[in-house]
């Protein structure tokens, strides 16, 4: 489907939605006496192929309005059900009557249900792998090598608080000052021009990799209570004081569930695929055969 048709489909099934509902809110009569309370009944068992219209002989079933119904934005979930069946299938015999009138189909289409269909397939193998390999013992399983890792390897973190300048004269005349007596925080809020200078420069604590190479190289060779000389990097000149280090402590399970689940997901899904392509044949076009500008040309697809 093209973006054009998308919108044009919700346009109309927006539009017969709230025609729906203010009909019904004109002609709905005065309320009764509240009747008692009864306990719905179970929805009846539908079959996902039964025929729901036929336009000019072309069936449209349960299943394909589901679908459409699943597709729909959260907004749509004020509507009552009834409305918003009327309205998907509104929907869907406009669409059908729309791609009925079309008799010069361009190839773009067959191109583009090619995608979706490889897509919907792909989409399929992939739920039934995750679905297998995300358990609570695969998740619990990972979470225990993340902490055997962590024990064996710990990392170290620092919490630090720095003073920018833009030259080093001005963080020397800084350092000479803190060095004789004044408090870093009181000097850093006088003179830092970062963002942490209001409150003392402050930075609290962070691990490799979170720092400019300049910066993480100069805490990772201190102590704690330790002034830096200073250090340029690409910010400015800097002076640096270490307040403490820790080894960062291992999360909990509910903080990295998502991780983890990610983790085995992408694993499962990548161990498939190279399993795969073991035993199929993958020819591909030799290199340099096309231009990858080409896939910006949309005009291609109007020949």
């Amino acid at each position: 489907m093209t973006r054009m048709t998308l919108l044009l489909g919700t346009a109309a099934l927006a539009l017969t939605l709230t025609t729906t509902a203010q009909a019904q809110d004109t002609t709905t009569e005065a309320p009764a006496a509240e009747a008692p309370t009864t306990e719905a009944a179970p929805a009846p068992a539908a079959d996902p192929a039964a025929v729901v219209a036929t336009v000019d002989g072309t069936e449209i079933t349960l299943g394909q309005m589901i679908i459409a119904r699943s597709q729909l934005p959260q907004q749509y979930d004020q509507f009552p059900a009834d409305v918003i069946f009327e309205g998907v299938l509104d929907q869907i015999v406009q669409q059908q009557l729309l791609s009925n009138s079309l008799t010069d189909v361009p190839a773009r289409v067959g191109w583009a249900l090619a995608n979706e269909e490889r897509s919907l397939r792909a989409g399929e193998v992939i739920t039934d792998l995750t679905a297998a390999a995300v358990t609570d013992e695969a998740i619990q399983a990972a979470y225990d090598e993340m902490v055997a890792a962590a024990e064996a390897e710990p990392v170290t973190e620092w919490n630090a608080s720095h003073l920018l300048v833009e030259t080093e004269e001005e963080a020397q005349a800084a350092k000479d000052r803190i060095t004789s007596g004044e408090d870093f925080a009181e000097v850093a809020k006088e003179l830092s021009t970062g963002p942490s200078g209001p409150t003392g420069g402050e930075l609290g604590w962070f691990g490799p990799g979170q720092m400019v190479a300049e910066f993480e190289q100069t805490v990772e060779g201190m102590e704690a209570g330790d002034l830096s000389d200073p250090v340029q990097t690409q910010f400015g000149w800097h002076l640096v004081k270490l307040n403490e280090t820790r080894e960062k402590p291992v999360a909990a399970l509910e903080d990295v569930r998502a991780e983890i689940v990610g983790g085995i997901q992408e694993s499962v899904i990548l161990s498939k695929i190279e399993e795969l392509k073991a035993t199929a044949e993958v020819t591909l076009a030799e290199p340099d055969t096309f231009d990858p500008a080409v896939l910006t040309n949309l005009d291609l697809l109007e020949k």
